[in-house]
C-alpha cells in the first residue's frame, strides 16, 4: 500500500452566532435599502448585478480619518490611492475633501490630471515608470518615489539631459515584525540599501531628495507595526539632516489600513478584530512626535489610505439564478455575479444579506457565480435562508479594488451607481456593452467571411 501524503491538521472554528428558536443561526437581517433607496428598485432601474456606492459614507470616512490624524499631528496630508477605486466620481469626492492623488502608473497619473489634480500634488509611486513617464513627471514637478536603483540611475541621467532637478523620495522597506516582510518594493532599511540610495542621490546633486516613502503591507491588522515603521523612517530623516544638513519635508507612510471585511480563515469576524483608524493614527503620530525632530523640521505626514476609506461604502447587488443540491447534499445557490466582478471573494468571506424579508428557516449554503469555472465561488459556506429564483441579495464592503480589478470574462461588467448625500442615485459608470469590448479589436479582411 502506498504511504499517504502527510497533511497537517487544521482547526476551523464554527462561529454559530446568535441562535433562533430552532437552534440554527439566522445569519443576517435583510438589507432592503441603501441610503433610502430600495434595493429592488435600484436593480429594476439599473439592472442586475449592480455596484452601489454611498457618497455619504465615503465623506464620513475621509472626514473622520482627517480629524483623527489632525488632532494628533500638526501637519497631515491625505492622498487618494487611485488603484483602490479610480472611477472619476469617486476620486473627485476625495479631492473635494482635500486629498491629493497617489498613482502607480501613467494611466492613473493621466486620470488624476484630467480630474484637475495639480501635478505637483500627484505622488508618483510604482516600480514601472518608463523614461517617458519620468519625463512627464519631471516637467510637471510631481514628487517621484524611487523604487529601485535602475530607476534612480535613469532619473539621474534624464535630470542632467533636461537640466532640471526633480523632486524625489525613496521607497523604504523594513522589518516591522510582520511576516512575510514586504521587501519586494523599495530599498531595505536594515541592510543599508536605503542609505546607499540616499548617498547616491546626495552625491549626484541632480535630484532633490524631499521625502521618504514606505508601504509596509496590505490589510495590516497590527497598528503597532506602523509605529515601528514610523520610527525607522524618522531615524532616516534625522540622520539625513545630521549627515547632509538636508531637511526631509515629508514622511509618506503609505496605506494598508484594514477594512472591516473578514479574511478567509480568520478566527473572528473583521468587525471584531480590525484596528480602528485611531489606533493606526496613535502608533504613527506618537512615533514621529517622539523621534526628536526640531519643531521647524517636523515633516509632513502623508497618508495614502485607500481600502479603509471606501470598502464599507460599496455594495454589490445581485439576483438568484437558481438553486440546486450538490452530490454531498449541500444546498447551492447560483447568483448572477461572479468572481470576475467580485475579485475580493478570493480572500474575503464577504457578508451577504438577503434584500427581502425571510423566514426563520436557514441552511448552510454554497454561493456560486454564473461563470463556467469551478473557482467561481462567492462564499464557500454561509448560513442563509432558502432563496428563490429572482430573489435579491446585497454583498457588503466591496468598495475597494473590485471595480478596478473587475474583468470582462464570459459576462459583461455591470453599471455603477453613486447615491449622493441627498439619497439621489447617479450613474457613474454605464453597464458594459459588446461594442465597448470590441471597440479596440481589429479583424483582418481575410477573416471576415466563412461558410458553415
Amino acid at each position: 500500500m502506498d504511504k499517504k501524503q502527510y497533511e497537517r491538521p487544521m482547526i476551523k472554528p464554527l462561529n454559530t452566532g446568535l441562535m433562533n428558536k430552532f437552534g440554527t443561526k439566522t445569519e443576517y437581517t435583510p438589507k432592503t435599502h441603501i441610503d433610502g433607496n430600495r434595493v429592488s428598485d435600484l436593480l429594476e432601474e439599473y439592472g442586475s448585478p449592480l455596484f452601489v456606492l454611498s457618497e455619504r459614507k465615503i465623506r464620513e470616512n475621509i472626514r473622520s480619518a482627517k480629524r483623527i490624524f489632525e488632532t494628533r499631528y500638526p501637519k497631515v496630508q491625505f492622498a487618494w490611492s487611485y488603484k483602490t477605486n479610480y472611477l472619476n466620481a469617486v476620486c473627485n469626492i476625495f479631492h473635494q475633501e482635500g486629498s491629493w492623488g497617489e498613482v502607480v502608473s501613467m494611466f492613473e497619473y493621466e486620470k488624476a490630471m484630467k480630474n484637475g489634480v495639480p501635478t505637483d500634488k500627484i505622488l508618483f509611486n510604482g516600480p514601472d515608470k518608463t523614461d517617458e513617464d519620468l519625463i512627464v513627471a519631471i516637467n510637471n514637478n510631481s514628487p517621484i518615489h524611487i523604487d529601485h536603483l535602475d530607476e534612480l540611475y535613469r532619473l539621474t541621467e534624464l535630470a542632467k539631459e533636461m537640466h532640471k532637478k526633480p523632486r524625489v523620495a525613496i521607497r523604504v522597506n523594513m522589518d516591522t515584525g510582520i511576516h512575510p516582510m514586504w521587501d519586494r518594493f523599495g530599498f531595505n532599511y536594515e541592510n543599508g540599501q536605503a542609505w546607499e540610495a540616499i548617498n547616491k542621490i546626495m552625491a549626484s546633486e541632480t535630484l532633490d531628495l524631499i521625502g521618504l516613502h514606505c508601504h509596509i503591507g496590505t490589510y495590516m491588522l497590527m497598528a503597532s507595526a506602523y509605529g515601528v515603521a514610523a520610527s525607522k523612517m524618522a531615524d532616516l530623516a534625522l540622520s539625513i539632516k545630521k549627515r547632509y544638513d538636508k531637511t526631509i519635508t515629508y514622511i509618506d507612510m503609505g496605506g494598508g489600513f484594514a477594512s472591516k471585511n473578514t479574511l478567509k480563515g480568520a478566527y473572528q469576524p473583521g468587525t471584531d478584530t480590525v484596528p480602528e483608524i485611531h489606533e493606526y493614527a496613535e502608533a504613527i503620530t506618537t512615533a514621529l512626535l517622539n523621534a526628536g525632530f526640531e519643531n521647524d523640521d517636523l515633516p509632513y505626514l502623508y497618508l495614502e489610505t485607500g481600502r479603509a476609506l471606501i470598502d464599507d461604502a460599496g455594495f454589490l447587488l445581485g439576483s438568484v439564478i437558481s438553486n440546486k443540491r450538490l452530490s454531498d447534499g449541500r444546498r447551492a445557490t447560483i447568483m448572477d455575479f461572479g468572481v470576475n466582478i467580485l475579485f475580493t471573494a478570493f480572500w474575503y468571506n464577504h457578508k451577504i444579506s438577503p434584500a427581502q424579508e425571510f423566514s426563520h428557516h436557514t441552511e448552510d449554503t454554497v454561493m456560486y457565480g454564473p461563470l463556467c469555472m469551478n473557482i467561481d465561488v462567492i462564499r464557500e459556506n454561509v448560513t442563509m435562508p432558502p432563496l428563490n429564483k429572482g430573489d435579491n441579495v446585497v454583498v457588503h464592503y466591496v468598495g475597494a479594488y473590485n471595480i478596478t480589478q473587475s474583468m470582462q470574462f464570459i459576462s459583461l461588467r455591470p453599471a455603477v451607481v453613486l447615491i449622493d448625500t441627498k439619497d439621489t442615485p447617479h450613474i457613474i459608470k454605464n453597464k458594459e456593452t459588446l461594442e465597448d469590448v470590441e471597440v479596440k479589436e481589429v479583424k483582418p479582411e481575410y477573416l471576415s467571411t466563412f461558410e458553415l
